[in-house]
């Protein structure tokens, strides 16, 4: 029951990213965003959420882990039904962000509470991959629920959905997980902000750029300050007696890895999801039910994937699984590079998301378990949280990066397709597209088509290099594999 109540506070953390992904078009539609600004409406949660994981962790460990899950959740259902109401965009995002805030509170929290309630060995290794398994494959459930729920209701569903399933985790949380030891210490405030701040100004001008272009002034601007507040970040944390970013946590080579591999591999999850909805259900167009449904096979590979890696990862370490993962996950987005306004769901999309959820499912089991191994009690809340932060910090990156190739691909494609328009349409047809802005079908899926392809070519890169990273960086000790399987094993526990 103490795993339900984790893996349930998880799932919904996890689910929010995508629920509203499949929501998109009718959030854009509602509420008068562009398709380059749409995004924000995933980077509003994402970045908060990464931005203050570690600030999350670090309460836990100061103030009782239970009592901070409990405040977290709280928190996020409250952000979720500012959300549902939403009249304006600018109302939506700041709820977003405040789900985000709520999320990494309650995340790392839930993580380490996994640490702190079972065994280490084969009992640990399932729980760590119920985890896993939840953390990758939300996604895709996520989508499956916010196409029902649109379809059915509204998209302001999306968000009110949490509130009855964070109430019931609240009502659980003290009757199933015990309170953990708490340790003296003090929050790091400065470095929490300026981290986040950072972040935020870095993702900015990524999107700044797409719809500006690199040489405009605000864009250079938040390039600059991002720059600036980062570096600020790194000199507080080795100042501070009690950073909210170990830094010591990257002199061991492979947690160090593990968090490079976890960067990429975000981006490219993140770009993934965000992509193909628009691309089924503009292009292909499925309803939102449909486009839910399309994502189901995800969450059912994802977890096939984690069952085998938490299988078999004490007999061969989690280094194979590493690398074997990456070089799926990437496989299958060169694949959706293939995709053009002729591809079908069967024929084009299908494939290559099984081929990248077994990898994907592989990643997070192997993943979750280097980034806490050999982590003293005391430091778990902050090792998970690092982890996560990486995780939703690269997913926020990785995403204005791809929106970047997405906006310069489009913008191209528009250039050609906009002329073509023009020669065949009607009167009553440029008088709409000079009010509008808009091309009609099939001028509109081409641009959409060349953005999103040129958008996945950036995406396999990201988990090349996670490949590369995986078989250079990571050294597992036999010490590490006797751990796995239950034995004692030297280090901290």
């Amino acid at each position: 029951m103490a795993l339900l109540v984790i893996a349930s506070c998880q799932l919904m953390v996890v689910l929010d990213i995508t629920i509203v992904n499949i929501a998109l078009p009718h959030i854009q539609s509602s509420l008068e965003f562009s398709t380059t600004s749409l995004s924000w409406v995933v980077n509003a949660y994402t970045l908060t959420f990464g931005g203050l994981l570690l600030l999350g962790g670090r309460a836990g460990d100061i103030l009782g882990r239970r009592r901070v899950f409990v405040f977290g959740v709280l928190l996020f259902v409250f952000a979720s039904l500012l959300g549902g109401f939403a009249q304006n965009a600018g109302q939506l995002l700041g709820a977003r962000a405040l789900q985000g805030v709520g999320g990494a509170i309650a995340s790392p929290t839930a993580l380490a509470l996994i640490s702190t309630t079972f065994r280490e060995g084969p009992e640990r290794n399932r729980a760590f991959g119920v985890f896993a398994a939840v953390s990758a494959g939300g996604g895709a459930i996520g989508l499956l629920a916010g196409g029902m729920l649109v379809e059915w209701l509204n998209w302001r569903w999306v968000l009110f959905v949490n509130v009855p399933i964070g109430l019931l985790i609240v009502l659980a949380t003290p009757r199933y997980i015990r309170e953990s030891e708490r340790h003296p210490g003090r929050f790091d405030i400065t470095g929490a902000l300026t981290s986040t701040a950072g972040m935020v100004l870095l993702v900015y001008g990524f999107i700044r750029a797409a719809q500006d272009g690199w040489r405009d002034a605000l864009t250079l601007a938040s390039f600059a300050g991002a720059v600036v507040l980062l570096v600020a970040f790194i000199l507080i944390e080795r100042r501070s007696k009690q950073p909210i970013t170990p830094l010591h946590m990257f002199a061991d080579r492979n947690r160090a890895g593990t968090y490079g591999i976890m960067l990429c591999l975000a981006a490219a999850i993140f770009g993934m999801f965000f992509f193909l909805t628009l691309f089924v259900q503009n292009v292909l167009g499925y309803s939102p039910l449909a486009a839910g449904l399309a994502f189901l096979p995800v969450s059912a590979v994802i977890a096939v994937g984690a069952g085998l890696a938490s299988r078999f990862l004490p007999v061969y370490g989690p280094k194979p699984f590493m690398v074997m993962g990456a070089i799926l996950a990437a496989a299958g987005l060169a694949w959706l590079t293939l995709t053009d306004v002729h591809s079908t769901y069967a024929g084009s999309v299908l494939g290559p998301m099984l081929v990248f959820s077994l990898g994907m499912g592989m990643e997070f089991v192997s993943l979750t378990l280097m980034a806490l191994s050999n982590v003293p009690t005391p430091e778990t809340g902050a090792a998970s949280g690092l982890l996560n932060a990486t995780q939703q910090v690269g997913g926020s990156l990785g995403l204005s990066i791809l929106v970047t190739m997405y906006g310069t691909a489009s913008t191209n494609e528009a250039d050609q397709q906009v002329p073509a328009f023009l020669q065949q349409a009607t009167p009553a047809e440029r008088i709409r597209f000079e009010r509008t802005g808009q091309l009609p079908k099939p001028w509109s899926d081409e641009i959409l088509t060349a953005g999103v392809s040129a958008a996945f070519i950036m995406a396999a890169i990201f988990t090349a290099v996670a490949a590369l990273i995986a078989l250079l960086v990571i050294q597992v000790r036999p010490s590490e594999l006797e751990r796995l399987k239950g034995g004692a094993g030297p280090g901290p526990v």
